[in-house]
C-alpha cells in the first residue's frame, strides 16, 4: 500500500479488538457500569474478604497493608438485578483449545450457585475463550451436570463443542463492552 503523500510503502495496521487491553473481569465492569448509567441493570462486582493483619506507615498519610489473609473463600464475582430477577455469576477465562478445566471452579462456589439456583435467582458462568477470542454464558444447570460428573470419576472439563452447540454466545462489542444480557434474555426465552 502506498502512502500518501510519501509514497513509502505501508502496512496496514492490525487491530485485535479482542480484550482492548483488558481483562475478563474489567470487561465485565465496564458492561456493568453501561447497564447502570443507562438503567438497564444494577450488577456490581461483589468486593473480595480479606482480613488486614499488619499496615505499614511509611509516612502520615501513606499506610500500605503489609500483610493480610482472605477472612472467607469468596463465594462468586458479581451480582445484581435485572428485570426483577436476581443474578449472580462467576467470569472465568482459559487458554485452552479444547476444554474448559472444571479445576477453575471452586466447590464454595457451586454450592453458593445451586443455591441462588434453588431459590429462583439466575446462576452461570461467563467463560472467555482467549484464544478464540469468544465469549460464553454456561447456564448453571449445564455447570452442574459436568460437575457432577467430574465428581463420579468422569471428565473433569467441559469440551470447546459444547459451548459452541450449547452455550450462548456473548458478543464482544464497544458499548456495551460484553453485552450478556443479551444472553440472559435467550436464557430466560425473552427474545
Amino acid at each position: 500500500m502506498l502512502g500518501y503523500p510519501t509514497k513509502k510503502k505501508t502496512q496496514p495496521k492490525v487491530v485485535n479488538m479482542a480484550n482492548l487491553g483488558m481483562t475478563l473481569e474489567s470487561d465485565i465492569e465496564a458492561t456493568n457500569q453501561y447497564y447502570l448509567t443507562h438503567n438497564i441493570a444494577v450488577i456490581h462486582k461483589k468486593p473480595t474478604p480479606i482480613q488486614v493483619v499488619n499496615v505499614s506507615y511509611p509516612a502520615r498519610n501513606k499506610a500500605k497493608i503489609t500483610e493480610a489473609y482472605y477472612r472467607t473463600p469468596s463465594t462468586t464475582d458479581f451480582n445484581g438485578l435485572y428485570k426483577g430477577k436476581y443474578i449472580d455469576f462467576d467470569a472465568k477465562e482459559t487458554n485452552s483449545k479444547t476444554s474448559f478445566p472444571l479445576a477453575n471452579v471452586h466447590e464454595h462456589q457451586i454450592i453458593h450457585l445451586n443455591d441462588v439456583n434453588n431459590h429462583g435467582g439466575i446462576a452461570f458462568l461467563i467463560v472467555g475463550w482467549k484464544i478464540y477470542n469468544e465469549y460464553y454464558l454456561l447456564p448453571f444447570k449445564d455447570l452442574k451436570i459436568f460437575w457432577d460428573e467430574s465428581r463420579n470419576g468422569g471428565r473433569k472439563s467441559i469440551p470447546y463443542d459444547f459451548f459452541k452447540e450449547k452455550g450462548i454466545t456473548i458478543p464482544f462489542s464497544y458499548q456495551p463492552r460484553l453485552d450478556y444480557l443479551k444472553a440472559i434474555d435467550i436464557l430466560l426465552g425473552q427474545v
